[in-house]
């Protein structure tokens, strides 16, 4: 875990292990949630990058038979 400081502006730089292992670029946008006493950020990503995050997903199971 690494420590940040709050500047008097409220920003934090994150750091550098994090924006590399998390494929981080300079103006994207994150979703900021205060959860359970803390806050969580979560980067949106580009639709293309979600593109076969599926593959290998198990389908097999029952369906409801209102459902196709």
């Amino acid at each position: 875990m690494q420590t940040v400081t709050v500047s008097p502006k409220f920003q934090v730089v994150i750091p550098r292990p994090v924006r590399d292992s998390m494929h981080l670029r300079a103006g994207q946008k994150m979703q900021v949630i205060e959860y359970d006493g803390r806050i969580e950020m979560i980067p949106e990503r580009d639709i293309t990058e979600l593109r076969g995050f599926l593959k290998g997903i198990n389908a097999d199971f029952a369906r409801e038979d209102d459902r196709v």
